[in-house]
């Protein structure tokens, strides 16, 4: 989560709309002002001055948090009037892993801008999801698939099958980081504040016939027990659906309690996978999509103008990202990858679709970002079968 400068951008929460009818501030945000910045008040031209820079995208997040500073001087905040901003990160690790880790070296960037920003690490995501939802975490970090809770359009990014690798991923950030689709990233109380990528999602098997859907008739595969559209989908190909969390569903891969486990390849190491798939298994050589990352934050304390700023700094951290996911990834062994043949991957592409479709049709991905995705698939691969005869 390097330069996402998450500190500033907070601290400007407070004084969004501080001046003027056009902006009231809530009661929560007048008393965050009156913490944060005592005696300040904002002319309704700082408050215009303040929303053109918050939505400029002609210049870097470094320089327009600069200029935002030196416009209201919160820079020059005494350390005992610095606002605290709770975020919660969901790392499976927990307070050594690498998404807390990362998190953790905002903190002294954030006590620059007068931000005490206190990092809770949690290893279960539901869990942080309810002290999140209770008002107990004024951000929280957690998957693309749990983000689907507070925003359809965002949480239908990790799509299956609709972002095929990285470079259809970047595309759709940059378009998500653009602030002609902030309207977008704001339902009810919540806004999404930085969209970062995980790394494709691929099948992990104990047996390497499980290669195609056929063979995974009769197989246990592990799903998610808080998504049971999950459980549907393998049901429909003949396999049998273990309902089971994300904590537990490695251990029971590797104890030999499920067959199959879908899982992005930075898990391979840490949850010791190798275990699971033992001497006859591997990995089929076909990510299902692409995994993504939400900091998702309350609209009272993140307003949209702040989050714009945290969106575009997430992009700008996007190849430092990468490199360390290959990093990590370069950690699988060759042995294990399972390699199937062209017209199998055109029968997973064509199952996918259907599956999408379905799910968008029963309200559980959102339409307009199955089309966005389509779009981006198309630009890069005219020839794709679906651009002529889109069903999405």
């Amino acid at each position: 989560m390097k330069k996402i400068l998450l500190s500033f951008s907070l601290m400007c929460a407070t004084v969004i709309a501080s001046a003027g009818s056009e902006f009231p501030l809530t009661p929560q945000q007048q008393k965050s002002l009156k913490e944060a910045l005592p005696g300040v008040t904002l002319s309704d031209g700082q408050i215009e001055a303040l929303r053109d820079v918050f939505y400029t995208h002609d210049q870097s997040v470094r320089v327009r948090i600069k200029a935002i500073s030196k416009m209201i001087g919160v820079d020059q905040m005494p350390p005992g009037e610095r606002l605290h901003r709770r975020i919660c990160i969901w790392d499976i690790v927990g307070r050594n892993g690498p998404v807390f880790t990362a998190a953790q070296e905002q903190r002294a960037l954030a006590l620059e801008y007068g931000v005490n920003l206190e990092m809770i690490p949690y290893t279960n995501e539901s869990v942080m999801v309810d002290e999140f939802k209770a008002g107990r975490c004024d951000a929280a970090l957690m998957s693309g698939l749990r983000a689907r809770l507070f925003n359809s359009y965002t949480g239908t990014v990790d799509a299956i099958g609709a972002v095929p690798d990285q470079k259809h991923m970047r595309v759709l950030l940059e378009v998500l980081a653009d602030p002609r689709q902030a309207g977008k990233m704001v339902s009810g109380d919540y806004v999404i504040m930085g969209i970062f990528p995980a790394g494709g999602a691929y099948i992990f098997v104990n047996d390497k016939s499980i290669s195609t859907l056929a063979n995974a008739a009769g197989k246990k595969v592990a799903v998610l027990d808080y998504d049971p559209m999950q459980a549907n989908m393998v049901a429909a190909i003949g396999a049998t659906p273990i309902a089971t969390d994300i904590v537990s569903a490695p251990n029971k891969f590797n104890n030999g309690i499920v067959d199959v486990l879908a899982a992005p390849l930075v898990a391979y190491e840490p949850l010791e996978l190798h275990r699971g798939m033992g001497k006859n298994g591997g990995i089929v050589d076909y990510p299902l999509t692409q995994l993504t990352m939400q900091l998702i934050g309350h609209k009272e304390s993140f307003p949209n103008e702040v989050s714009q700023i945290i969106r575009e700094a997430v992009l700008e951290s996007y190849d430092m990202i990468i490199e360390r996911l290959k990093q990590e990834e370069k950690r699988v062994p060759d042995h294990w990858w399972i390699k199937i043949p062209p017209n199998e991957k055109r029968e997973y592409e064509v199952m996918m679709e259907a599956a999408r479709v379905s799910l968008r049709d029963q309200k559980y991905y959102d339409g307009e970002m199955l089309t966005l995705q389509r779009k981006i698939r198309c630009k890069l691969d005219v020839s794709r079968p679906e651009c002529a005869d889109p069903g999405e």
